[in-house]
Formats: structure tokens, sequence, C-alpha cells
């Protein structure tokens, strides 16, 4: 396939020529995917940031389908098994809101491989733990590598114009999140009973999280030197050059943090990817202890939840866009509100079942919400505050890891089924909120009108319809507002 010639020849970039088209009046960003292409720097940033996330999750969740032999050989809790699963999940929540800044200043390449190394040397080291404490201070330190999906996320936008950013961030984010799943069969079903044909079980559930470790280290390392910040290069060669200047994003931060909507999508966000961080810590030992299973059987069913990923989260934006191009913003607000609403009475359905059958599709239906209600929650933010999309992805993913924590203490200091119910009756109260979502320019869930400028938009009249976490070009209103800040 021949190579697309793109771009400004007289200016400074890294490449003269890519594999993809682009378009030069956004940056060189490419406007089409092209899935079986490694070529750089377009596709090679979209492997690369699908797979960094991938692997983040493989060290993230390594020990959580063991948690059942860790709490037999260390004689512990199952309120101190729950200590040491919310503090996996916090352990990410500060460096999601630091995350989106450390992108606008160095790009996503540099921060996905320190943070990737960084959370290897915990994992490798979860063979040490002999009590309720270390077991949740090493989870603590492997959860950073959680606060990668900003990274993630971020990435492939800066690779991808409005027109193809929605597909390409609803693709490298569900695939990255599959990592939950296959981590529950690869750990438990696979590598420990491996590990176990040559040793005890408590040897094997010691040393088997070397794996992880090792994969996390390689990758973190390797994508420093065969991938690229921007489609013009580096961001450290593009400044030098004058391509790019120097970004500070503190006062991006404030306007997106003083924004209301930012923090009902926050809750929102809490309430489905929230939900599958709990699922990843809690549905092994609840399918073992529930049913009677064993370590390896429980998390091959587990690992269903997160399989869904396959697919779901795609589905979710995909269908937020369609409602868009038929009703505007309240089209997506009213899919928002059905998938989490759903989701909850899932979960109240789930918590209900006696049968491992029934459980089992009732948990699939779950997961396809929660991962649908994702995907939609990241096609309304873009337009929140167009100058500060950053800042508020950043937040929003951060409600994410602070939903698992909220419910992983209801889990620590509730029984299972009440547990599923909180959690259930949580999750439909936040689709309530989607009434008070209320972004200029834009119509509310039951209130308010489009601008003529939106009606054009979502109509295809003046402009292309907007895709799911596309990036809107900025007002001048707003983006003038964000200067007099800085």
């Amino acid at each position: 396939m021949s190579e697309v010639q793109s771009g400004a020849a007289t200016e400074t970039k890294k490449y003269d020529t890519y594999y993809v088209n682009v378009d030069p009046l956004q940056d060189d960003k490419a406007t089409e995917i092209k899935l079986i292409s490694f070529k750089r720097p377009h596709m090679r940033a979209f492997h690369c940031s699908w797979f960094c996330f991938f692997i983040a999750f493989f060290i993230w969740f390594a020990i959580a389908p063991l948690l059942p032999e860790v709490k037999e050989t260390l004689g512990i809790s199952k309120q101190q098994i729950w200590t040491s699963n919310i503090c996996s999940v916090a352990g990410t929540i500060f460096l999601r809101f630091v995350n989106g800044p450390l992108c606008d200043k160095y790009g996503a390449r540099i921060p996905m491989g320190f943070i990737l190394a960084f959370a290897s040397i915990p994992c490798a080291m979860t063979g040490l733990v002999n009590s309720a404490t270390s077991l949740a201070v090493i989870r603590f330190f492997i959860g950073f590598g959680g606060s990668t999906f900003v990274m993630c996320q971020f990435w492939t936008s800066r690779m991808f114009t409005k027109e193809v950013v929605g597909t390409a961030n609803a693709l490298v984010g569900g695939w990255g999140n599959l990592g939950g799943g296959v981590t529950q069969l690869v750990m438990g079903s696979v590598l420990f009973p491996l590990f176990k044909t040559g040793m005890s079980a408590e040897q094997a559930w010691r040393t088997v999280c070397i794996v992880p470790a090792v994969v996390g280290l390689a990758t973190g390392i390797t994508i420093l030197f065969i991938s690229d910040d921007a489609p013009k290069g580096n961001y450290k060669d593009m400044k030098k050059s004058g391509t790019m200047a120097e970004v500070s994003a503190g006062a991006s931060f404030r306007s997106g943090a003083m924004n209301v909507n930012t923090w009902l999508l926050f809750i929102q966000y809490a309430c489905c990817f929230g939900v599958e961080l709990t699922m990843n810590n809690a549905a092994a030992s609840y399918f073992k202890s529930t049913f009677e299973l064993t370590t390896e059987a429980a998390a091959a069913i587990a690992s269903i939840f997160g399989w869904m990923n396959l697919f779901a989260r795609g589905v979710g934006g995909f269908v937020s866009d369609k409602a868009n191009a038929k009703m505007g913003m309240r089209g997506r607000l009213w899919w928002q509100t059905i998938c989490l609403v759903i989701e909850g009475i899932m979960v109240l359905i789930f918590a209900n079942t006696t049968t491992l059958g029934l459980a089992i599709f009732v948990m699939v239906i779950f997961s396809s919400f929660v991962q649908a209600a994702e995907g939609s929650s990241y096609g309304i933010v873009p337009y929140v505050n167009p100058p500060v999309t950053g800042s508020i992805a950043g937040i929003v993913g951060a409600g994410g890891n602070t939903g698992a924590v909220c419910f992983g203490l209801g889990f620590r200091q509730l029984e299972t089924k009440p547990a599923f119910v909180l959690m259930g009756s949580c999750i439909i109260a936040s689709g309530i909120l989607s009434l008070f979502v209320c972004i200029k320019g834009h119509a509310g869930l039951v209130t308010g009108q489009d601008s003529e400028e939106a009606i054009a938009a979502w109509k295809k009249m003046g402009a292309p319809a907007q895709a799911t976490l596309q990036v809107p070009e900025p007002d001048a209103e707003a983006a003038e507002k964000v200067e007099d800040e800085e």
C-alpha cells in the first residue's frame, strides 16, 4: 500500500509522509483507522495505547482471582481483603487528576512508559506480603498502573481527527479494559494451575505475579523507543523546533473543575467504570463462595465480565453517536440514562440470583450495560467546555476509581447481597442526575433547546456529526476565558 503525502513540505516535523490519510488543518491527525497496520506514527500510537492499558490491567488485577488463596494463607478476614481491594483502586485516583496536565506538557508516551514500569515493581513484590497491611500497601502502589487510562485516551485523541477520534478512543478504551477479564482467566485458570504443578498453592500465588511484572516493565520501556507523542514527532523535538509551544494546564484544570456538569458526569462514571473495577476485584471470590467453585473455575467465570469489553463499550459510544444524529445532546443524555438505569436493575437481579447458569446470564447483560455507559459517558464529556476537555476527561476518569473505593467500602462493611443492592440503587439514582446536566448551547434531558450551530452539527447540515469522544472546536468566548485566567 502506498504512503500518503501530507502536510506542508517546509514545516519541521519527523515524518514527511504517512501511511494513512491525514488532515493538515488538524495538525496532521489521521482521518482514517487501519487496524491491521502498525505504521508510525498514527497506527503505532493506536496499538501502543490499547496494549499498554491492557497490560496495566494485567498488572493491576493480577492478584485478584487468587485472593481466596491469599486469604487462606495469611489467615485474614473478608474485611481485610476488601481493604486491599479499596487500596488497589484508591492508588490511581490522584494520578488520574495529575496525568491530564502531564499529558498536556509531555505527551502520553513518556507518562505511560514510566507509570507502567513503576507499577511493575510492586507487582513483582506481591509474593513478599505476610500480612493484611503489607497486602494493602503493595496493592496501593500497583494501583498506580490504572491511571494509564488518561494516557490511553489522550494518545489517540492526539493522533486522530475529530471525525474518527470517537471510534479510535472507544476501541482503545474497550480493548484496554478487556485486560480485566483476560487477567482473571490467565492468572486464575492458566498460570496459577501451571505453577501449582511444581510447587504448593502458596508458593504458586507468591511467584506467579512475577509474570505480569516482567511483561509490564518490558512494555513500559519498549514504548518509549518505538512510538511517537504526536503525528509530527515527540513533544521535546517539536518544542525545540518551534512547532509546538510550551503548555501550562493549570488554568484549564481550574475551569474544568468549576463546571458543575463535570462533577455530575464524575458521579455517573463512578457508577459504571467504578462498578467494573469493583467486579474485577469481587467476581472470582463471589462465584467461589456463593456457588462453591474451585479457584480456577471461579476465575474463568469472572473473566466473562471483562470480555464484554470486546464490543460493549464501543457499542455504547456508537449508539450515543446515533442518538446524537437524531436528537442532539438530548439523545446522548437519554441513552446515558437508559444505560445506567438498566445497569442498576441488572445488579439488583444479579444479587438475588441463586443458580449459577442464571447468574452468569444476568452478569453478561449487567456487564454489557456497564461498559455501554462508559462509552456513553465519554460521548458527553467533550461538550462540557470544549477548550478544557482534557482536564474534564481526567476528572471524570478519576470518578471511576472513586466509585470503586466507595463500592468497595460497601462490600467491606456489608454482607455480599446488601452490598450489591446498595450498589444497584446508587447506579439507578445516578441515572436521574442526567436531568441536571445542562451544557451551554445544547438541550438538556427534558428542558432547554439546542443552539442553531448545535442543530446544524447533529443534523449534518453545517458540520459533521459529533463522534463519541471527539473534541469540538473551542468557542471564542470559552477560549478567551481560559486565556484570561492564565
